[in-house]
């Protein structure tokens, strides 16, 4: 296809165009994959930094995986719940020393250059330990990546490494990027961070801030007759509101992450046309949590963080601001998973009453005009959810006597905030449970993680011997064993509260009755759609 300017205007014309011309006579015909056609996608955000080898979050990934492929990723029907991406196997040593991947051949690079073991390697050492947010605790033990030849990669790790968590890691943190574009020069100034090159079915075409990113087919894809796509666009709808309208109004084809709002599902999925789809979430569980600057004299107090954790109302969140798309939470640990989950923590009933005592107790009494103290909350800005909970949250806290002054950013200044700043009291984060304890939650609540890392504990908190069980669930090679000291982590984390879990939940994407082979993976919205396709 050849190279065009796209203005708004143009877009959502094509856009019509194009779904008038691929548009089934009747709902439910069988669909037939068809090549070509651009499929036009609402985003709700725009990721300064694109590279997902640096940064392992949905933002990005949601853009990026259909450029800059992983490892592995997950799957409903594959071994250990993974099917091959750019590696064919990987097999883990008794000893937990190694790794070792077979690499996928004929695989080029998206400037035509090959595929090979030093672009794992370089990606491996040079950006997933040293430079990820979640890779730096994953894979902090990995000391050597050997090459005997272009298509084999030998993780060496200096201390024994569960296998298992190595192969839970693949989907969200191998990120492969090319050692000859990132070679020269500070990787975190590189220009392929915004214009990423990879092996992708799709090629980073073009960026229009504010309006969109365009991605283009990749013709040298080393997947058989894929894509089917020829271009995919994200157009930027920063109004979650305004997903539902463009949807009916056949502007976009696909709005997925629950961009169109929940309490619009029950409509929308009476209109013709439109079909609003539950699965694809299934390795993307979302948790609702209340992050806690324990700098902060009174939030050091156990007292004090067990009666905001008695003030929540659960139920009434889960009812009323998720409208029972969500479960509420135990811990730190989804009750969704069906290998690390425990229910035998301990738990904070809502009890306003209690939640007074215990202020109480701590000495916080209620002065003439009825408040206790005051503090900053800063409620995440991606999602609906994340704000609303916020609203709720500081009225929960003035019924106990806490001034709560909410602070709204946009993402940036959040992170900012939040990570590097440490300028919060309370702040509501919505972290990712990824499989593993190890990939992306007990990060929440470990100490030592260095200020900046995104989505780990910036709160001050440390607790030595839930570190010290952090540590040996990291070594230990048994994966009962290992389950049970998750299990352990889970009640300590439950009873010492270095944050507040409170709500769980995944996404809905709503299409066009045209866009086919969604939701077909655990991950599907971050996957690389090379086999979606629009009906003909």
């Amino acid at each position: 296809m050849s190279e065009f300017a796209i203005s708004r205007r143009g877009l959502l014309a094509g856009s019509a165009l194009l779904l008038a011309s691929t548009a089934l006579p009747t709902i439910g015909l069988a669909q037939t994959p068809k090549k070509g056609g651009r499929l036009i996608v609402a985003a709700d955000s725009e990721p300064r930094n694109l590279n997902p080898a640096i940064i392992a979050s949905n933002g990005v990934f949601f853009i990026s995986s259909k450029i800059v492929e992983t490892l592995a990723e997950a799957s409903f029907d594959g071994n250990d719940g993974l099917e091959p991406r750019l590696a064919l196997s990987w097999e883990g040593a008794a000893d937990g020393l190694s790794v070792t991947f077979k690499l996928r051949d004929g695989v080029k690079w998206h400037d035509g250059k090959p595929f090979t073991s030093a672009d794992v390697a370089f990606s491996a050492l040079q950006i997933w330990k040293p430079l990820q947010n979640l890779g730096r605790t994953v894979f902090k033990d990995l000391a050597a990546v050997d090459t005997p030849d272009d298509l084999t990669a030998v993780f060496k790790f200096a201390k024994p490494t569960p296998f298992q968590l190595i192969r839970n890691a693949l989907p969200a943190l191998s990120s492969v990027v090319p050692k000859h574009v990132y070679e020269v020069g500070k990787i975190e100034d590189n220009p392929a961070n915004n214009a990423p090159v990879g092996t992708g079915p799709f090629k980073f075409a073009e960026y229009k801030a504010g309006q969109y990113y365009r991605l283009a087919r990749n013709d040298a894809y080393w997947g058989k007759d894929e894509p089917y796509l020829d271009e995919i666009v994200y157009q930027v709808l920063p109004d979650r509101t305004s997903a539902a309208a463009a949807l009916e109004a056949e502007e976009i084809q696909l709005a997925a992450f629950s961009a169109v709002p929940l309490a619009d599902l029950d409509r929308i999925s009476k209109v013709q046309g439109l079909k609003v789809i539950t699965k694809g979430y299934e390795g993307l569980t979302y948790q609702l949590v209340v992050e806690i600057n324990h700098r902060r004299k009174e939030l050091a107090d156990l007292k004090v963080r067990q009666a905001i954790a008695h003030a929540i109302d659960k139920d009434f969140i889960v009812k009323t601001i998720f409208l029972g798309y969500a479960a509420t939470a135990t811990g730190p640990v989804p009750k969704n998973d069906p290998q690390f989950y425990t229910a035998d923590v301990p738990t904070y009933p809502f009890d306003v009453a209690k939640a007074n005592d215990l202020l109480d107790e701590a000495g916080y009494k209620r002065a003439d005009d009825g408040k206790r103290f005051s503090l900053k909350l800063l409620p995440a800005p991606y999602f609906n959810e994340t704000k609303q909970f916020g609203d709720y949250l500081r009225q929960a806290l003035a019924v106990i006597g806490i001034d709560a002054e909410i602070v709204n950013n946009d993402s940036a200044a959040h992170i900012r905030a939040v990570y590097t700043d440490h300028a919060f009291d309370l702040a509501v984060g919505p972290p990712v449970f990824r499989g593993d304890p190890a990939i992306s939650t007990t990060i929440l609540v470990q100490s030592g993680i260095p200020d900046g890392v995104p989505f780990s504990n910036q709160g001050g908190y440390k607790n030595a011997d839930l570190d010290a069980l952090i540590a040996k669930a990291s070594e230990t090679l048994d994966t009962t064993a290992r389950t049970e000291l998750y299990k352990e982590f889970q009640k300590k984390v439950a009873a010492d509260l270095p944050l507040i879990n409170v709500a769980e939940w995944s996404f809905i994407s709503v299409a066009r009755d045209t866009v086919g082979n969604i939701a077909n993976n655990p991950r599907w919205a971050v996957s690389n759609w090379a086999d979606t396709y629009l009906a003909g």
